[in-house]
């Protein structure tokens, strides 16, 4: 399987990956300090498993993407942008699932809010909304507030 975590961060979920045996898994970051701190914490994995580069540029096929904390950090002004690279990145039948937040914020983001309705009119188009529900194993901070996601492309 075939594994994408675009604007992976810090990628605590790309270690945990590694560390549990999957050895197709890249990380993409627009960020070169990112990929640097992952090569530090996991010196034995191939640099082609690390990518600094634009997610709007990035080309490939992947069976699941994995989201967590980058469909937030982007200006709303991207998101129909985001699904339809999403949708191109993925292999027929392929998987995005992850976190997604299920509030509005106070402020200018980031992070920017967003809620299910929202997502419906994003993503249905092109993805069938396997599962779209209120985490229950959220941060104690973000109890409430995210939606797990799980969505398969309409190939």
């Amino acid at each position: 399987m075939s594994i994408l975590i675009p604007g992976g961060g810090n990628s605590y979920e790309f270690e945990y990956l590694i560390h549990k045996g999957f050895t197709n898994v890249y990380l993409l970051d627009i960020s070169s300090q990112p990929i640097e701190n992952i090569k530090q914490r996991l010196p034995q994995i191939d640099d082609s498993m690390l990518i600094c580069g634009d997610f709007f540029q990035h080309q490939g096929q992947y069976d699941l993407i994995i989201e967590q904390t980058f469909f937030c950090a982007l200006d709303p002004a991207y998101r129909t942008n985001y699904v339809q690279q999403m949708y191109s990145l993925l292999k027929p039948a392929g998987k995005l699932a992850g976190v997604l937040f299920n509030r509005q914020f106070s402020f200018d983001g980031p992070p920017f809010g967003g809620d299910k309705t929202e997502y419906e009119k994003l993503f249905s188009d092109l993805f069938f909304i396997k599962t779209m529900e209120l985490c229950y194993n959220s941060v104690l901070p973000r109890s409430g507030t995210e939606l797990f996601i799980e969505f398969i492309t309409r190939k």
